[in-house]
């Protein structure tokens, strides 16, 4: 990495990167971010694999020619298990991706009964199947695709609460007796979905071992990066479509040091 820019940037539809910034902002204090939100193609779960590669391409290649990131990092489970190849072929900055943390939670799991809560098209996904069969062998896994949390935590983001309810009825699918399902660990295989740690751990009827990959990332983040000796970081948010909705994040921005906001 360029010892002189260390900036890093940071790209999703939605919000839910913002796990993935807030943990790399834990591990790497003195990187400059640059957060990209493609809020005018949310969510990216619905769409089909091609519309997801051009959205994810043309925020990636736009930010790159305005910031010049060293590394981009796709903070989207969606846009990843479709779009990295494509990505990293059109780009000679180094892409880093984020896949559901399938094999860190089927060696955790003690029951050996996990569950993938994720959006519908990652629990499609090809790129996941293969990362269950080649890591989740030995374990059942439940799975279930949720829009319904995706868009419980752009609420919650933007200050609005939780409905416990809600998160009750979709956890529901892993826990068919209750607190006596043998399940014993979830991955949270959407990057929205750790935004809503505290709700799902208390709407579900156990204790559960919640795995996402934002360790992981940052961890990689840290590898592949110098050690930043840069005393006052830049933190810089845009958004393709800067609306009201997109300014109802700024208060949550701000706590995670982003009080530069622009539009792409």
């Amino acid at each position: 990495m360029n010892s002189q820019n260390n900036t890093i940037a940071i790209l999703d539809s939605g919000v839910g990167g913002l796990s993935i910034v807030r943990a790399i902002r834990n591990e790497l204090p003195s990187l400059s971010i640059v957060y990209g939100c493609d809020n005018k193609n949310f969510p990216y779960g619905p769409k089909t694999p091609i519309e997801v590669i051009k959205c994810i391409t043309n925020l990636t290649k736009h930010t790159i020619e305005r910031f010049s990131p060293d590394l981009v990092v796709i903070a989207c489970n969606t846009a990843s298990t479709v779009a990295l190849e494509t990505l990293r072929q059109q780009s000679s900055v180094p892409i880093v991706g984020v896949v559901p943390a399938i094999k860190p939670a089927a060696a955790a799991s003690r029951s050996k009964t996990i569950g993938l809560l994720a959006t519908p098209g990652t629990i499609a996904r090809p790129y996941t199947e293969q990362l269950i069969k080649e890591y989740a062998s030995d374990c059942e896994v439940i799975r279930w695709g949720s829009t319904q949390l995706v868009e419980l935590a752009e609420e919650k983001i933007r200050g609005k609460k939780v409905d416990l309810d809600v998160v009750k009825k979709e956890l529901a699918p892993f826990f068919p007796l209750q607190d006596q399902s043998p399940i014993d660990t979830i991955v949270l295989g959407c990057t929205h979905f750790p935004l809503l740690l505290e709700e799902l751990s208390l709407a579900a009827p156990k204790t559960i071992r919640w795995v996402d990959s934002s360790e992981a990332i940052a961890n990689r983040v840290k590898a592949l990066t110098v050690n930043s000796k840069n005393s006052s970081p830049n933190f810089r948010a845009m958004f393709t479509e800067l609306n009201a909705n997109a300014k109802l994040l700024e208060p949550f921005l701000n706590t995670l040091g982003f009080f530069e906001i622009s539009e792409v």
